[in-house]
């Protein structure tokens, strides 16, 4: 198999029969190496003696007093953060059914937790998937992307890679004579796919979203294995060209724009947000699913609004879908598709 996505840490958990990653103190101890749980030289005895404490033992309970202790604010909210999630995810049992109870339970936690969850459990789902276009918009589910037009065709690239290469152009005019801007990354194609395995972790090759078929039917395979490998139900994903003929008896945005766009069809208003993305989603078995669904399509939206930045929602793929019972855990077994 090959390697993909090392900073995701699924390298750091086992799996168990189902094929669910179990948290390890592995794990847990790269969590605690991030820079925002790591007491700066200034942080007070509290906060450093419950840092030593973890690193000791990673599971160790934690009381209420102790968090309170801490005596810098932001310090403690992170802290209740990454406790938060510590406990749900070993009270839950796996990293994937961690992932459900918080999304269904509407837990607060900053983006930056959400979305290394969804990158440590795409990695799971897509375990022996050798098509870099799944892979590459796979990394839209937990990565924001700058959009941008070249030759007419939309274009994705990683908002913060974008972001620095910005800083660069405008502090250093030799950096823009040289390496130039978003327009100088390579656009995955055929030709450098091979490369994409060596850099995946990098998040610099440039998803060409609008110009080439295989980018948006790389986004389809990736929301199948998503949503198989959390809900256990098998789906097919077309992408499709227009909103012709779609009858969008129910709907998901993919993005708070996508959300916005179908809001506005659905109301018979003129969407503020552009669609540049549009799927359907075919349950394979209507079991499990509202009986006025069927194996009727679900479509997916994806919108783009001024800001140019696309940030999806993955919790709206596990809250959206018209399932009979979304309070359902996983399946008994996952497997791989």
């Amino acid at each position: 198999m090959r390697e993909f996505w090392v900073a995701s840490g699924h390298h750091l958990t086992t799996l168990d029969a189902a094929g669910r990653m179990q948290v390890t103190d592995a794990l847990i101890l790269a969590w605690l190496a991030r820079p925002e749980i790591v007491p700066p030289p200034e942080a007070c005895a509290a906060e450093r003696a419950l840092h030593n404490r973890l690193l000791a033992d990673p599971r160790a309970k934690v009381s209420v007093i102790e968090r309170a202790n801490i005596e810098d604010a932001d310090a403690r909210e992170n802290w209740v953060f990454l406790l938060t999630l510590r406990d749900t995810l070993l009270a839950e049992g796996s990293v994937e059914a961690g992932y459900l109870a918080l999304v269904r339970g509407r837990v607060r936690l900053p983006h930056l937790f959400y979305d290394q969850l969804v990158q440590l459990i795409l990695r799971n789902a897509l375990e022996g998937c050798e098509d870099v276009y799944t892979l590459r918009a796979a990394e839209m589910f937990f990565r924001p992307q700058r959009a941008f037009v070249q030759e007419g065709a939309l274009m994705l690239a990683d908002e913060e890679l974008v972001t620095e290469l910005e800083s660069e152009v405008h502090s250093n005019p030799l950096f823009a004579m040289m390496e130039g801007g978003v327009e100088k990354l390579d656009v995955l194609n055929e030709a450098n796919g091979w490369t994409y395995w060596s850099r995946s972790d990098a998040h610099t090759m440039v998803l060409p979203f609008g110009a080439d078929p295989a980018a948006r039917a790389g986004l389809a395979g990736a929301i199948e294995h998503f949503v198989r490998h959390l809900l256990g139900h098998l789906v097919t994903v077309d992408p499709m060209k227009d909103v012709q003929d779609v009858d969008l008896a129910w709907y998901v945005g993919l993005d708070q724009a996508g959300t916005e766009v179908g809001n506005a069809l659905w109301n018979d208003e003129t969407p503020g947000a552009a669609l540049v993305g549009l799927f359907a989603l075919t349950f394979q078995s209507a079991e499990g699913v509202l009986p006025q669904i069927g194996k009727q399509p679900v479509y997916l939206l994806v919108g783009l609004d001024s800001t140019n930045v696309i940030r999806f929602k993955p919790q709206n793929l596990i809250t959206g879908l018209p399932l009979l019972d979304p309070a359902d855990t996983l399946p008994a077994a996952l497997g791989h598709a």
